[in-house]
């Protein structure tokens, strides 16, 4: 949820497992722009991972043309199915 200039970035990737999603909303869709160095680390962990950023939030900062190829949109209904998805889910 929060700009990754504000989040414990090294410990999210100790806890990534190759069965995980990971959503990018609020302010943690500026990690979701093209060049940005947060997506090729997560990937780096396991290529795998799906990374999904939340639409709304995008167009909500003007950063919609801005993301990069490497990440998902969700909309609010793809949202809900993550979190069906996945019973635990961590707040970071």
């Amino acid at each position: 949820m929060n700009s990754p200039s504000y989040s414990d970035f090294n410990t999210l990737l100790l806890m990534i497992n190759i069965e995980d999603d990971i959503l990018l909303l609020q302010d943690a869709v500026i990690g979701a722009i093209q060049g940005n160095l947060i997506i090729e680390k997560i990937l780096e962990t396991n290529k795998s991972i799906m990374i999904w950023v939340l639409e709304e939030d995008l167009v909500a900062r003007g950063l919609i043309k801005q993301i990069s190829t490497k990440v998902n949109l969700v909309n609010y209904n793809g949202f809900v199915k993550l979190t069906e998805k996945h019973q635990q889910q961590i707040l970071w």
